[in-house]
Protein backbone atom coordinates (compact mmCIF):
# COMPACT_ATOMS: atom_id res chain seq x y z
CA UNK A 1 0.00 0.00 0.00
CA UNK A 2 2.80 2.40 0.96
CA UNK A 3 4.72 1.68 -2.27
CA UNK A 4 1.54 2.37 -4.23
CA UNK A 5 1.06 5.70 -2.44
CA UNK A 6 4.67 6.70 -3.11
CA UNK A 7 4.31 5.84 -6.81
CA UNK A 8 1.10 7.88 -6.98
CA UNK A 9 2.81 10.83 -5.27
CA UNK A 10 5.75 10.68 -7.67
CA UNK A 11 3.36 10.73 -10.66
CA UNK A 12 1.41 13.66 -9.20
CA UNK A 13 4.65 15.56 -8.60
CA UNK A 14 6.15 14.86 -12.03
CA UNK A 15 4.84 18.00 -13.75
CA UNK A 16 5.85 20.38 -10.90
CA UNK A 17 9.30 18.74 -10.78
CA UNK A 18 9.74 19.29 -14.53
CA UNK A 19 8.66 22.94 -14.21
CA UNK A 20 10.99 23.62 -11.28
CA UNK A 21 13.79 21.79 -13.13
CA UNK A 22 13.33 24.24 -16.02
CA UNK A 23 13.82 27.10 -13.58
CA UNK A 24 17.00 25.48 -12.26
CA UNK A 25 18.11 25.22 -15.89
CA UNK A 26 17.75 28.99 -16.14
CA UNK A 27 19.67 29.53 -12.86
CA UNK A 28 22.52 27.44 -14.19
CA UNK A 29 22.69 29.09 -17.60
CA UNK A 30 22.77 32.63 -16.21
CA UNK A 31 25.04 31.84 -13.25
CA UNK A 32 27.77 29.85 -14.96
CA UNK A 33 28.41 32.23 -17.85
CA UNK A 34 30.39 34.21 -15.25
CA UNK A 35 33.33 31.91 -15.98
CA UNK A 36 33.51 33.45 -19.47
CA UNK A 37 32.53 36.95 -18.30
CA UNK A 38 35.43 37.25 -15.85
CA UNK A 39 38.32 37.13 -18.40
CA UNK A 40 36.13 39.05 -20.88
CA UNK A 41 35.49 41.90 -18.41
CA UNK A 42 39.12 41.87 -17.30
CA UNK A 43 40.22 42.52 -20.88
CA UNK A 44 37.68 45.11 -22.10
CA UNK A 45 37.80 47.12 -18.85
CA UNK A 46 41.53 46.57 -18.17
CA UNK A 47 41.03 45.21 -14.64
CA UNK A 48 43.17 43.49 -12.04
CA UNK A 49 42.38 39.89 -11.04
CA UNK A 50 40.67 41.05 -7.84
CA UNK A 51 38.53 43.58 -9.73
CA UNK A 52 37.53 41.03 -12.38
CA UNK A 53 36.15 38.66 -9.73
CA UNK A 54 33.65 41.37 -8.73
CA UNK A 55 31.63 39.89 -11.60
CA UNK A 56 30.87 36.99 -9.26
CA UNK A 57 30.41 39.36 -6.32
CA UNK A 58 27.80 41.49 -8.09
CA UNK A 59 25.73 38.41 -8.82
CA UNK A 60 25.99 36.71 -5.45
CA UNK A 61 25.80 39.77 -3.18
CA UNK A 62 22.26 40.29 -4.47
CA UNK A 63 21.26 37.15 -2.56
CA UNK A 64 22.23 38.87 0.71
CA UNK A 65 20.44 42.10 -0.09
CA UNK A 66 17.30 40.57 -1.58
CA UNK A 67 16.71 37.19 0.13
CA UNK A 68 14.54 38.46 3.01
CA UNK A 69 12.67 40.96 0.78
CA UNK A 70 12.11 38.08 -1.66
CA UNK A 71 10.63 36.00 1.16
CA UNK A 72 8.31 38.91 2.01
CA UNK A 73 7.29 39.30 -1.66
CA UNK A 74 6.56 35.57 -1.98
CA UNK A 75 4.37 35.67 1.12
CA UNK A 76 2.40 38.51 -0.49
CA UNK A 77 2.04 37.34 -4.09
CA UNK A 78 2.72 33.59 -3.89
CA UNK A 79 5.24 31.27 -5.48
CA UNK A 80 3.96 31.36 -9.04
CA UNK A 81 3.74 35.15 -9.40
CA UNK A 82 7.05 35.45 -7.56
CA UNK A 83 8.78 33.16 -10.02
CA UNK A 84 7.26 35.08 -12.92
CA UNK A 85 8.43 38.39 -11.47
CA UNK A 86 11.91 36.94 -10.92
CA UNK A 87 12.21 35.99 -14.60
CA UNK A 88 11.10 39.46 -15.72
CA UNK A 89 13.67 41.11 -13.43
CA UNK A 90 16.37 38.85 -14.85
CA UNK A 91 15.34 39.94 -18.35
CA UNK A 92 15.72 43.60 -17.36
CA UNK A 93 19.19 42.83 -16.02
CA UNK A 94 20.13 41.25 -19.36
CA UNK A 95 18.98 44.38 -21.21
CA UNK A 96 21.28 46.54 -19.05
CA UNK A 97 24.26 44.80 -20.70
CA UNK A 98 23.47 46.58 -23.96
CA UNK A 99 24.12 50.19 -22.78
CA UNK A 100 26.96 48.84 -20.62
CA UNK A 101 28.67 47.49 -23.73
CA UNK A 102 28.05 50.72 -25.63
CA UNK A 103 29.70 52.78 -22.87
CA UNK A 104 32.21 50.03 -21.92
CA UNK A 105 31.60 51.02 -18.31
CA UNK A 106 32.37 48.35 -15.72
CA UNK A 107 29.96 49.52 -13.01
CA UNK A 108 27.04 49.41 -15.49
CA UNK A 109 27.94 45.80 -16.30
CA UNK A 110 28.01 45.08 -12.56
CA UNK A 111 24.60 46.77 -12.17
CA UNK A 112 23.15 44.48 -14.86
CA UNK A 113 24.62 41.42 -13.16
CA UNK A 114 23.21 42.58 -9.79
CA UNK A 115 19.72 43.05 -11.29
CA UNK A 116 19.87 39.56 -12.78
CA UNK A 117 20.97 38.28 -9.36
CA UNK A 118 17.94 39.97 -7.79
CA UNK A 119 15.63 38.08 -10.15
CA UNK A 120 17.46 34.82 -9.41
CA UNK A 121 17.04 35.47 -5.67
CA UNK A 122 13.27 35.51 -6.09
CA UNK A 123 13.40 32.30 -8.11
CA UNK A 124 15.78 30.52 -5.74
CA UNK A 125 13.90 31.59 -2.59
CA UNK A 126 10.78 29.98 -4.04
CA UNK A 127 12.18 26.97 -5.88
CA UNK A 128 14.60 25.45 -3.35
CA UNK A 129 12.23 25.04 -0.39
CA UNK A 130 9.42 24.11 -2.79
CA UNK A 131 11.30 21.15 -4.24
CA UNK A 132 12.65 20.17 -0.79
CA UNK A 133 9.20 19.80 0.81
CA UNK A 134 7.42 18.57 -2.32
CA UNK A 135 8.01 15.01 -1.05
CA UNK A 136 9.53 13.14 1.93
CA UNK A 137 12.37 15.07 3.61
CA UNK A 138 14.71 12.04 3.56
CA UNK A 139 14.63 12.03 -0.24
CA UNK A 140 14.97 15.81 -0.55
CA UNK A 141 18.59 15.48 -1.67
CA UNK A 142 17.48 13.18 -4.50
CA UNK A 143 14.99 15.75 -5.85
CA UNK A 144 17.50 18.58 -5.52
CA UNK A 145 20.10 16.41 -7.29
CA UNK A 146 17.68 16.17 -10.21
CA UNK A 147 17.47 19.97 -10.14
CA UNK A 148 21.27 20.04 -10.07
CA UNK A 149 21.47 18.02 -13.28
CA UNK A 150 19.28 20.61 -15.01
CA UNK A 151 21.25 23.46 -13.41
CA UNK A 152 24.73 22.26 -14.31
CA UNK A 153 23.80 20.97 -17.78
CA UNK A 154 22.56 24.49 -18.51
CA UNK A 155 25.72 25.89 -16.93
CA UNK A 156 27.89 23.74 -19.20
CA UNK A 157 25.93 24.90 -22.26
CA UNK A 158 26.03 28.54 -21.13
CA UNK A 159 29.75 28.37 -20.52
CA UNK A 160 30.39 26.88 -23.96
CA UNK A 161 28.06 29.26 -25.81
CA UNK A 162 29.20 32.44 -24.08
CA UNK A 163 32.81 31.28 -24.07
CA UNK A 164 32.63 31.01 -27.85
CA UNK A 165 30.80 34.34 -28.22
CA UNK A 166 32.82 36.44 -25.77
CA UNK A 167 36.29 34.89 -25.76
CA UNK A 168 36.68 34.28 -29.48
CA UNK A 169 39.84 36.10 -30.60
CA UNK A 170 40.67 37.39 -27.11
CA UNK A 171 44.29 36.20 -27.35
CA UNK A 172 44.82 38.12 -30.58
CA UNK A 173 43.20 41.23 -29.06
CA UNK A 174 45.51 41.05 -26.02
CA UNK A 175 48.52 40.74 -28.30
CA UNK A 176 47.47 43.78 -30.35
CA UNK A 177 46.76 45.84 -27.22
CA UNK A 178 50.40 45.65 -26.19
CA UNK A 179 51.56 47.67 -29.21
CA UNK A 180 48.39 49.65 -30.07
CA UNK A 181 48.03 53.41 -29.72
CA UNK A 182 45.41 54.85 -27.35
CA UNK A 183 42.90 55.32 -30.20
CA UNK A 184 43.55 51.86 -31.65
CA UNK A 185 43.22 50.32 -28.19
CA UNK A 186 39.86 52.03 -27.68
CA UNK A 187 38.57 50.75 -31.03
CA UNK A 188 39.72 47.19 -30.32
CA UNK A 189 38.09 47.11 -26.89
CA UNK A 190 34.87 48.74 -28.17
CA UNK A 191 34.57 46.11 -30.90
CA UNK A 192 35.12 43.34 -28.38
CA UNK A 193 32.56 44.85 -25.96
CA UNK A 194 29.91 44.93 -28.72
CA UNK A 195 29.93 41.11 -28.82
CA UNK A 196 27.60 41.00 -25.79
CA UNK A 197 24.78 42.84 -27.61
CA UNK A 198 23.04 39.99 -29.46
CA UNK A 199 23.39 37.17 -26.86
CA UNK A 200 22.02 39.33 -24.05
CA UNK A 201 19.19 40.67 -26.21
CA UNK A 202 18.16 37.09 -27.03
CA UNK A 203 18.49 36.15 -23.35
CA UNK A 204 16.22 39.05 -22.33
CA UNK A 205 13.53 38.06 -24.85
CA UNK A 206 13.57 34.40 -23.73
CA UNK A 207 13.35 35.38 -20.05
CA UNK A 208 10.41 37.73 -20.69
CA UNK A 209 8.54 34.96 -22.54
CA UNK A 210 9.25 32.43 -19.77
CA UNK A 211 8.09 34.96 -17.18
CA UNK A 212 4.71 35.12 -18.91
CA UNK A 213 4.44 31.34 -19.36
CA UNK A 214 5.24 30.48 -15.73
CA UNK A 215 2.07 32.35 -14.63
CA UNK A 216 0.01 29.59 -16.27
CA UNK A 217 2.12 26.69 -15.00
CA UNK A 218 0.25 24.01 -12.95
CA UNK A 219 2.16 24.27 -9.64
CA UNK A 220 0.35 22.86 -6.56
CA UNK A 221 0.54 24.60 -3.18
CA UNK A 222 2.88 22.87 -0.73
CA UNK A 223 4.00 23.87 2.74
CA UNK A 224 5.99 22.49 5.65
CA UNK A 225 4.29 21.20 8.82
CA UNK A 226 3.45 23.93 11.32
CA UNK A 227 4.65 22.01 14.39
CA UNK A 228 8.07 22.71 15.89
CA UNK A 229 9.06 20.38 18.68
CA UNK A 230 12.20 19.07 20.32
CA UNK A 231 13.24 15.46 20.01
CA UNK A 232 11.36 14.75 23.22
CA UNK A 233 8.26 16.41 21.75
CA UNK A 234 7.76 18.62 24.81
CA UNK A 235 8.95 22.09 23.89
CA UNK A 236 7.48 24.13 21.05
CA UNK A 237 10.00 26.39 19.32
CA UNK A 238 9.05 30.06 19.17
CA UNK A 239 12.02 31.67 17.41
CA UNK A 240 14.27 31.05 14.43
CA UNK A 241 17.22 31.52 16.79
CA UNK A 242 16.32 28.30 18.61
CA UNK A 243 17.63 26.16 15.73
CA UNK A 244 21.45 25.99 15.89
CA UNK A 245 21.55 23.48 13.05
CA UNK A 246 19.94 26.12 10.80
CA UNK A 247 22.69 28.66 11.46
CA UNK A 248 25.38 26.02 11.01
CA UNK A 249 23.67 25.06 7.74
CA UNK A 250 23.75 28.70 6.61
CA UNK A 251 27.50 28.89 7.38
CA UNK A 252 28.05 25.62 5.54
CA UNK A 253 26.23 26.84 2.42
CA UNK A 254 28.15 30.14 2.62
CA UNK A 255 31.55 28.45 2.35
CA UNK A 256 30.25 25.84 -0.08
CA UNK A 257 28.95 28.38 -2.61
CA UNK A 258 32.27 30.23 -2.36
CA UNK A 259 34.13 26.99 -3.09
CA UNK A 260 31.76 26.07 -5.93
CA UNK A 261 32.12 29.47 -7.58
CA UNK A 262 35.92 29.30 -7.31
CA UNK A 263 35.89 25.86 -8.93
CA UNK A 264 33.64 26.97 -11.79
CA UNK A 265 34.42 30.65 -12.34
CA UNK A 266 38.22 30.74 -11.88
CA UNK A 267 39.17 27.70 -13.94
CA UNK A 268 39.15 29.53 -17.30
CA UNK A 269 41.28 32.39 -15.99
CA UNK A 270 43.47 29.82 -14.21
CA UNK A 271 44.02 27.91 -17.45
CA UNK A 272 44.95 31.13 -19.26
CA UNK A 273 47.41 32.01 -16.45
CA UNK A 274 49.08 28.61 -16.96
CA UNK A 275 49.62 29.42 -20.63
CA UNK A 276 46.64 27.70 -22.25
CA UNK A 277 45.08 29.73 -25.10
CA UNK A 278 41.60 31.12 -24.43
CA UNK A 279 40.28 29.00 -27.32
CA UNK A 280 41.09 25.91 -25.22
CA UNK A 281 40.54 27.38 -21.74
CA UNK A 282 36.93 28.32 -22.52
CA UNK A 283 36.05 24.61 -22.24
CA UNK A 284 37.43 24.20 -18.71
CA UNK A 285 34.31 25.37 -16.83
CA UNK A 286 32.39 22.74 -18.77
CA UNK A 287 34.70 20.07 -17.31
CA UNK A 288 33.78 21.18 -13.78
CA UNK A 289 30.07 21.22 -14.56
CA UNK A 290 30.10 17.84 -16.31
CA UNK A 291 31.80 16.38 -13.23
CA UNK A 292 28.93 17.79 -11.17
CA UNK A 293 26.26 16.41 -13.52
CA UNK A 294 27.86 12.95 -13.37
CA UNK A 295 27.88 13.04 -9.55
CA UNK A 296 24.31 14.37 -9.40
CA UNK A 297 23.22 11.36 -11.47
CA UNK A 298 24.92 9.04 -8.97
CA UNK A 299 23.10 10.86 -6.16
CA UNK A 300 19.73 10.42 -7.86
CA UNK A 301 20.35 6.66 -8.09
CA UNK A 302 21.80 6.12 -4.60
CA UNK A 303 19.91 8.58 -2.33
CA UNK A 304 18.16 7.65 -0.07
CA UNK A 305 17.94 3.90 -0.79
CA UNK A 306 21.66 3.12 -0.70
CA UNK A 307 23.23 6.33 0.59
CA UNK A 308 22.05 8.66 3.35
CA UNK A 309 22.17 12.42 2.80
CA UNK A 310 24.60 12.92 5.70
CA UNK A 311 26.97 10.25 4.39
CA UNK A 312 26.95 11.80 0.92
CA UNK A 313 27.90 15.13 2.51
CA UNK A 314 30.81 13.56 4.43
CA UNK A 315 32.20 11.93 1.29
CA UNK A 316 31.86 15.21 -0.63
CA UNK A 317 33.77 17.18 2.03
CA UNK A 318 36.60 14.66 2.25
CA UNK A 319 36.98 14.60 -1.54
CA UNK A 320 37.01 18.42 -1.56
CA UNK A 321 39.92 18.50 0.88
CA UNK A 322 41.84 15.86 -1.12
CA UNK A 323 41.31 17.55 -4.50
CA UNK A 324 42.26 20.99 -3.08
CA UNK A 325 45.56 19.61 -1.78
CA UNK A 326 46.18 17.95 -5.15
CA UNK A 327 45.71 21.31 -6.95
CA UNK A 328 48.46 22.79 -4.79
CA UNK A 329 50.84 19.88 -5.39
CA UNK A 330 50.48 19.64 -9.19
CA UNK A 331 51.04 21.88 -12.21
CA UNK A 332 49.75 22.37 -15.76
CA UNK A 333 46.76 20.48 -17.10
CA UNK A 334 46.90 18.00 -14.19
CA UNK A 335 46.23 20.87 -11.78
CA UNK A 336 43.36 22.06 -13.98
CA UNK A 337 41.85 18.57 -13.91
CA UNK A 338 41.87 18.63 -10.11
CA UNK A 339 40.07 22.01 -10.16
CA UNK A 340 37.50 20.42 -12.47
CA UNK A 341 37.32 17.38 -10.14
CA UNK A 342 36.01 19.72 -7.44
CA UNK A 343 32.74 19.39 -9.36
CA UNK A 344 32.57 15.82 -8.00
CA UNK A 345 33.07 16.97 -4.41
CA UNK A 346 30.68 19.92 -4.79
CA UNK A 347 27.73 18.25 -6.51
CA UNK A 348 25.92 16.69 -3.54
CA UNK A 349 26.69 19.41 -0.96
CA UNK A 350 23.81 21.72 -1.88
CA UNK A 351 21.28 18.85 -2.25
CA UNK A 352 22.27 17.39 1.14
CA UNK A 353 22.56 20.62 3.15
CA UNK A 354 19.06 21.88 2.28
CA UNK A 355 17.00 18.97 3.68
CA UNK A 356 19.38 18.47 6.63
CA UNK A 357 18.97 22.16 7.52
CA UNK A 358 15.24 22.55 6.89
CA UNK A 359 14.31 19.39 8.78
CA UNK A 360 12.28 20.27 11.86
CA UNK A 361 11.89 24.00 11.09
CA UNK A 362 8.13 23.67 10.54
CA UNK A 363 6.48 27.10 10.32
CA UNK A 364 9.95 28.69 10.21
CA UNK A 365 10.80 26.91 6.95
CA UNK A 366 10.27 29.99 4.72
CA UNK A 367 12.43 32.20 6.92
CA UNK A 368 15.04 29.45 7.14
CA UNK A 369 14.99 29.14 3.37
CA UNK A 370 15.57 32.88 2.99
CA UNK A 371 18.57 32.64 5.32
CA UNK A 372 19.96 29.74 3.28
CA UNK A 373 19.52 31.79 0.11
CA UNK A 374 21.43 34.64 1.78
CA UNK A 375 24.27 32.17 2.30
CA UNK A 376 24.75 32.21 -1.48
CA UNK A 377 26.63 35.44 -0.75
CA UNK A 378 29.63 33.21 -0.14
CA UNK A 379 30.00 33.38 -3.90
CA UNK A 380 30.34 37.17 -3.59
CA UNK A 381 32.99 37.14 -0.88
CA UNK A 382 35.24 34.09 -1.17
CA UNK A 383 36.13 34.28 -4.93
CA UNK A 384 37.31 37.93 -4.65
CA UNK A 385 39.43 36.84 -1.68
CA UNK A 386 40.99 34.28 -4.01
CA UNK A 387 41.54 37.08 -6.57
CA UNK A 388 43.19 39.32 -3.96
CA UNK A 389 45.43 36.46 -2.91
CA UNK A 390 46.46 35.93 -6.56
CA UNK A 391 47.31 39.63 -6.91
CA UNK A 392 49.24 39.76 -3.63
CA UNK A 393 51.16 36.53 -4.31
CA UNK A 394 51.93 37.64 -7.86
CA UNK A 395 53.45 40.94 -6.71
CA UNK A 396 55.49 39.11 -4.07
CA UNK A 397 56.86 36.64 -6.61
CA UNK A 398 57.69 39.40 -9.10
CA UNK A 399 59.54 41.26 -6.34
CA UNK A 400 61.56 38.09 -5.69
CA UNK A 401 62.70 38.03 -9.33
CA UNK A 402 60.10 35.88 -11.11
CA UNK A 403 58.76 37.14 -14.46
CA UNK A 404 55.10 38.22 -14.83
CA UNK A 405 53.87 35.06 -16.58
CA UNK A 406 55.43 32.55 -14.17
CA UNK A 407 54.47 34.69 -11.17
CA UNK A 408 50.80 34.74 -12.19
CA UNK A 409 50.73 30.98 -12.80
CA UNK A 410 52.37 30.17 -9.45
CA UNK A 411 50.25 32.70 -7.54
CA UNK A 412 47.04 31.36 -9.10
CA UNK A 413 47.91 27.78 -8.11
CA UNK A 414 48.99 28.55 -4.55
CA UNK A 415 45.91 30.68 -3.84
CA UNK A 416 43.64 27.63 -4.10
CA UNK A 417 44.54 26.77 -0.49
CA UNK A 418 41.56 28.98 0.48
CA UNK A 419 39.34 26.00 -0.44
CA UNK A 420 40.65 23.72 2.31
CA UNK A 421 39.04 25.48 5.33
CA UNK A 422 35.78 25.65 3.35
CA UNK A 423 35.63 21.87 3.00
CA UNK A 424 36.68 21.37 6.62
CA UNK A 425 33.60 23.37 7.72
CA UNK A 426 31.40 21.32 5.40
CA UNK A 427 32.81 18.14 6.94
CA UNK A 428 32.01 19.41 10.44
CA UNK A 429 28.38 20.05 9.49
CA UNK A 430 28.14 16.61 7.89
CA UNK A 431 29.53 14.81 10.95
CA UNK A 432 27.80 16.65 13.78
CA UNK A 433 26.65 20.17 12.92
CA UNK A 434 23.31 19.11 11.43
CA UNK A 435 22.48 17.22 14.64
CA UNK A 436 22.47 20.35 16.84
CA UNK A 437 18.70 20.79 17.08
CA UNK A 438 18.95 22.67 20.39
CA UNK A 439 21.51 24.94 22.03
CA UNK A 440 21.48 22.74 25.14
CA UNK A 441 23.15 19.44 24.25
CA UNK A 442 22.55 16.53 26.63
Amino acid sequence: MKASQNTSTEKNNLVPIIIIASLFFIFGFVTWINGALIPFMKTINELTDAQSYLVASASYISFVVMALPASYILNKIGYKKGMSLGLVIMAIGALVFIPAAEARTYWVFLAGIFIQGTGMTLLQTAANPYITILGPIDSGAKRIAIMGIANKTAGALGSLIFGALLLSGIDEVKEKLGSASINEKGMLLDTMADSVFMPYLVMAIVLFILGILIRKAPLPNVDAPEVNETEEGSTVKTSIFQFPHLWLGVLTLFVYVGAEVIAGDTIIAYGISLGFPAADAKFFTTLTLLAMVFTYAIGVILIPKYLKQGTALKISAVLGIIFSICILLTTGFTSILFVAALGISNALVWPAVWPLTLEGLGRFTKTGSALLIMAISGGAIIPPLYGRMVDANKHELIASGLNDVDALATASTHSYWILIPCYVLILFFAISGHKYKSWSRK
